[in-house]
């Protein structure tokens, strides 16, 4: 017991061998075995040994820069984590150096992104070595900020931009091309890849994405959906492979799912007390009339539970026409909402960009003569508008709500005040950009290099 060193509850640790100046560690007594926190884990064969290649950001929210290293497989594990999930891992051994001692550990490869520190030094590297004084932190080394910049200097590539997927399924859309254009004019590289084109390996050890027969993709810092209806369920499922594999995705899988389903969506907006036109949804042909009255009557709305850009929203005048409508829509198995028709907003809505938290954009748009949907897409006009306070709260809060990043939020003007419309998961960039000469895909590019705290 005498010779133990005292080390504290989070140490500084440095990996020769794979060329790690510096990397944080949380020491755990706790768990068992060593960690450190590991992407893009590839199994390769060196005669009759397997080896393993890995890569390792070693600083904490800096995906750009990382440290490929290579060493022999030592054993595979089944570990469980700290949520109670087992998982199979890769065990490996190296020298580690902590302070003035260099000794041998057994270090498990694991992904660690969520987690506050890269690596944790567990009770078999501690044992015979080390008492825990667990008040104290980095007895050993302590690091200042400009030491630990200086020692990853060499890793910084000068001018190296960020690699950034748009999952999407039509190039040559306003909206990508503005967002790849964006992106390129930031330094960054973009790819383009089709939603449909993209296929996946679910795997515990080495989840992978491949494209167009066979290429697998490479690791992306950053991906950003722009999702049409008609590929949600396929598309959300790459996202979350995506970000299983450490990408950023701006807009998340269930975000973009929830946003999709109106009547979860408006159900939300409702339980947070976000003021919405009086929505009705009912199963059976038999309450039809009731739901009508219950929404005040015709003139009303009536929308499928999956639309986009005005398509699936019919304007039913008299209630005839409306008893027609909802029970023509049920006899075909189609789930729709009816909502209160707001006739004072006189074929007008407010489109409100919201990135990151903030109302980046704001645009009025104008039903065409005859037509009750403002959407450009059905011959809407757009002008440049300035909100209101009540207007601006209103989209941060039905964004957030969604938990979307990035969302295009429809509010109308009643002599309620206002009231939300829906939220937009991808809203297009055209309509928006054309009507306030502000450069929205920029914006988005600069969401995503803040996140990642990348400067350029």
């Amino acid at each position: 017991m005498e010779n133990l060193k005292v080390i504290g509850s989070e140490e500084w640790c440095i990996f020769e061998e794979f060329g790690i100046p510096a990397i944080k560690a949380r020491v755990d007594s706790g768990a068992k075995t060593s960690s450190i926190q590991a992407n893009n884990i590839k199994i390769i064969h060196r005669g009759t040994e397997e080896w393993v290649r890995f890569e390792v950001n070693p600083v904490q929210d800096n995906r750009s820069i990382f440290i490929t290293c290579e060493t022999r497989l030592y054993d595979k594990r089944l570990v469980k984590s700290s949520s109670g999930i087992s998982e199979q891992r890769y065990v490996i051994k190296s020298p580690v150096t902590i302070g003035d001692q260099t000794f041998e550990i057994e270090l498990t490869l694991a992904n660690r992104d969520a987690m506050e520190f890269r690596m944790l030094l567990g009770r078999e590297a501690l044992m015979n070595r080390y008492i825990v004084n667990p008040s104290t932190t980095y007895v050993e080394t302590s690091f200042t900020q400009e030491e630990v910049s200086k020692r990853y200097a060499p890793f910084i590539k000068e001018k190296s931009g960020l690699k950034i997927a748009l999952l999407a399924s039509n190039p040559e859309l306003y909206s990508n091309k503005r967002v790849i254009e964006a992106g390129i004019a930031r330094g960054h590289e973009m790819v383009f890849l089709n939603v449909e084109q993209a296929y996946m390996k679910l795997d515990a050890i080495e989840p992978e994405i491949r494209y167009r027969g066979g290429n697998i993709i490479d690791e992306f810092d950053a991906i950003i959906p722009r999702i049409k209806p008609s590929v949600t369920f396929y598309a959300c499922a790459l996202i979350r492979q995506f970000d299983s594999m450490g990408a950023y995705c701006l807009n998340s899988a269930e975000a973009i799912t929830q946003s999709r389903d109106k009547l979860l969506a408006t159900q939300l907006f409702a339980k947070h007390d976000i003021h919405i036109p009086i929505t009705g949804f009912a199963k059976s042909p038999l309450d039809t009339k009731d739901l009508i009255k219950m929404v005040n009557g015709a003139p009303l709305i009536i929308k499928l539970l999956e639309s986009t850009q005005g398509k699936g929203v019919v304007l039913a005048e008299t209630n005839k026409a409306a008893e027609s409508v909802i029970n023509a829509f049920k006899s075909v198995q189609t789930n729709i909402l009816v909502q209160e028709f707001i006739k004072e907003a006189n074929g007008q809505d407010i489109r409100c960009f919201v990135v990151n938290g903030k109302v980046v954009a704001s645009m009025q748009r104008q039903a065409a003569k005859g037509e009750f949907r403002a959407n450009i897409h059905q011959g809407g006009t757009a002008s440049k508008i300035k909100i209101t306070s009540e207007e601006r709260k209103l989209a941060i809060k039905a964004a957030k709500i969604l938990n979307l990043p990035v969302a295009g939020v429809d509010i109308i003007r009643s002599n309620k005040g206002p009231l939300l419309l829906e939220v937009n998961s991808s809203p297009g960039l055209e309509g928006i950009e054309n009507a306030t000469g502000l450069d929205i895909a920029n914006i988005m590019i600069e969401a995503i290099e803040k996140k990642l705290k990348f400067k350029i």
